[in-house]
């Protein structure tokens, strides 16, 4: 008789020689094809979760609700555990603000430049005995600066209004005209050519011209030119964005059927970003000086003058630290206007473009 056989007679089971097989001796189990699997599954587990063993069989009902806690317990992430992941340590209680951002090279070499330059000019302006009238020292500008004040800043702030004006005129015309552009370019080449002739012009040739034909409202003049300066920039880097979307991107759109406006705003706008927000860098610092060199030309006094009327009056009457004073409000404004684009910029690109997503390594 086979072993197998003989084991069948002695048990009366054919798996009666093997052990954790006997649960198979029931009409129940014997009706289960899996339930050795199940019985080894559950042995298996109940070592790993450090539950007692038991004696092999099928699963019980009351057995499930302990397996499922004891999973739960293992997968439930824990502090120190998405500390790790996350690659850095638990906040304390103590942290603050960030210093590492300020205090690094970008930050710190700009600045000891910047601050070598007035010691050595300020040291300049004394070993020579140049008299104020024609380069004064840091300090006397600064104490100018601290004395005018209350004269200077409100001019400054005229010339603000102008620049933000003539900068959201030149945003919202340089990309409606870039979008018509993109749309046909029998358009872009029939205008384009004009934008061109309109940058290249001296602003300082037209001002007067400007200025005349709006004498009743300097203010809308002086925007006028300001807008002339800054709208450039503008119109040809968003141009230069809305046609060089990926042909690939392009034909595939073409091959679902989308419209003209569908390909704009999903595909043309996004594929642009970039290009228009470094025209906007470039229209910002431009606007203001539009502004000062309308306010040149124009002249106007009273208490709609600008910044650059300061500076005019302070030449005309040798006042020079006044008027380097009044310069160094104009280029605080300006790196001001500078800072925040590209800041706004870095907050739109930081996620997902290449120019401003930061490397891993």
């Amino acid at each position: 008789m086979p072993p197998l056989c003989r084991t069948a007679a002695l048990t009366g089971s054919p798996f009666g020689g093997i052990p954790g097989l006997r649960a198979l001796d029931s009409p129940s189990t014997m009706l289960s094809p899996f339930s050795f699997l199940l019985d080894w599954l559950s042995h298996r587990l109940g070592s790993l979760l450090g539950t007692p063993e038991r004696s092999s069989g099928p699963w019980l009902d009351s057995d499930l609700p302990r397996l499922n806690s004891a999973v739960e317990e293992k997968l439930r992430p824990h502090p120190t555990d998405a500390a790790k992941v996350s690659g850095s340590a638990p906040p304390t209680s103590g942290q603050g603000l960030d210093l590492r951002k300020w205090f690094n090279l970008d930050v710190i070499a700009p600045g000891i430049v910047g601050i070598l330059f007035l010691v050595g000019w300020e040291v300049a302006v004394r070993l020579t005995g140049v008299p104020p009238y024609l380069l004064p020292g840091p300090i006397l500008v600064v104490q100018t600066l601290v004395r005018d004040w209350g004269s200077l800043f409100p001019s400054l702030l005229i010339t603000l209004q102008i620049t933000v004006v003539a900068f959201l005129l030149a945003t919202v015309s340089g990309l409606l005209l870039a979008i018509l552009f993109a749309q046909s370019k029998w358009i872009e080449r029939s205008l384009f050519p004009y934008a061109v002739i309109l940058q290249t012009t001296p602003i300082v040739s037209i001002a007067p011209l400007i200025i005349i034909w709006l004498r009743n409202n300097t203010f809308a003049a002086m925007v006028v030119c300001a807008w002339i300066v800054a709208f450039f920039p503008i119109i040809s880097n968003t141009t230069l964005g809305l046609n060089s979307v990926d042909h690939n991107l392009l034909n595939l759109f073409q091959l679902y059927k989308a419209n003209r406006w569908q390909t704009l705003i999903y595909l043309r706008l996004p594929s642009a970003l970039p290009y228009f927000l470094g025209g906007l860098r470039i229209s910002g610092g431009l606007s203001l000086i539009g502004a000062v060199v309308a306010e040149f030309v124009a002249g106007t006094g009273g208490q709609r003058a600008g910044i650059a009327y300061q500076i005019l009056i302070s030449s005309f009457n040798l006042q020079v630290p006044r008027m380097f004073a009044a310069l160094v409000l104009v280029t605080g404004l300006g790196i001001l206007i500078f800072v925040a684009l590209s800041a706004l910029s870095d907050k739109i690109l930081g996620r997902w473009h290449e120019s401003a997503v930061r490397r891993e390594n």
